[in-house]
């Protein structure tokens, strides 16, 4: 069977932007309302108080993972003691390459190490739409080992560091959404793997997404009628059966075609349709250009960013 959660993790292209040691003391608070990348925190000691996107606020405690695939907002507070309602902190770097959070001349009871990163997939809103709105865990060995590995990076200096910490990153990114993967997770492609009836039939269509698959054809497989297969598919996931494997079957092609590795044709045939004007019509209604035309505007898309490069690299000092 194939392994979607790797396929979707694989064409995300996740990078880090940067990550961040942050010790804090006393009472803080820290607003943030510009985030576009997906944000994550490791509290390595102590306990507080997160709220993401005007959620209920979400209490972490040492050794808690939180990982948030698409934030636009979140606030970090202290929970002993609880800051004032007009309380803004703004984290100061010292020379050791720590921020510091909160009063100066007390001991920090909170570290955390937090860090934003960039999916760098033409399709990263799409394949986000997959995953959880939120990852929560707790008390994970495994990704306390890869958290102590990456802080020990963040705060050195050796050579090729930022290319440690961005595959350290990208590590902890995939551990983080496997222990994610959980039956009370919120909808989305993890869950959906984590259910006993719909994660056999996600992995199906994974593996063989040329095939004519019909939601008669799915229910048999997860062993339930048709209604409550396409109810219990829709709940878990998000998106209803069809409407999903349209989804992945466009996604693989938009990949395919932007590797310039394969004609229409054999695309066609390994997206499931029966013929290249069929692949036309549904690839044109769903992306808004014809496949040979999408093709050619990615590679001159390609062609001018590779040019300006170029030429960026030339005026550098």
């Amino acid at each position: 069977m194939s392994d979607p959660y790797s396929e979707v993790i694989s064409l995300l292209k996740p990078q880090a932007r940067h990550s961040k040691l942050v010790h804090a003391a006393g009472a803080f608070r820290v607003r943030r309302d510009d985030v576009d990348d997906a944000f994550y925190c490791s509290l390595l000691s102590g306990r507080a108080s997160l709220q993401v996107d005007r959620k209920e606020p979400l209490m972490l405690m040492s050794g808690d993972f939180v990982l948030i695939p698409a934030a636009r907002s979140f606030t970090f507070s202290s929970v002993d003691p609880k800051p004032p309602e007009n309380l803004d902190s703004l984290p100061v770097e010292d020379e050791d390459g720590v921020f510091r959070l909160g009063s100066p001349e007390t001991e920090a009871g909170v570290q955390q190490l937090i860090g934003y990163c960039t999916f760098t997939s033409p399709d990263a809103e799409l394949l986000v739409s997959l995953l959880p709105d939120l990852v929560v865990v707790r008390g994970e060995g495994r990704l306390s080992a890869l958290t102590g590995l990456l802080r020990e990076e963040v705060r050195s200096d050796r050579p090729a560091r930022s290319v440690v910490v961005e595959h350290l990153l990208q590590v902890l990114l995939i551990e983080a959404f496997r222990s994610g993967a959980e039956p009370n997770a919120t909808a989305g492609l993890l869950r959906g793997l984590a259910d006993a009836r719909v994660g056999p039939t996600l992995r199906a269509m994974h593996a063989a997404p040329e095939r004519s698959w019909t939601v008669p054809e799915l229910a048999r497989e997860a062993g339930l009628s048709r209604s409550a297969y396409f109810t219990r598919f829709s709940q878990i996931v998000g998106a209803p059966p069809m409407t999903y494997l349209l989804n992945w079957r466009m996604t693989l092609a938009k990949h395919m075609l932007r590797s310039g590795h394969m004609s229409i044709a054999e695309i066609c045939g390994k997206t499931g349709y029966g013929s290249s004007s069929a692949f036309s019509t549904a690839f044109t209604r769903y992306v808004g250009l014809p496949p040979a035309r999408y093709a050619k505007v990615v590679k001159s898309d390609r062609s001018v960013e590779q040019t300006a490069s170029g030429k960026h690299e030339h005026v550098l000092p």
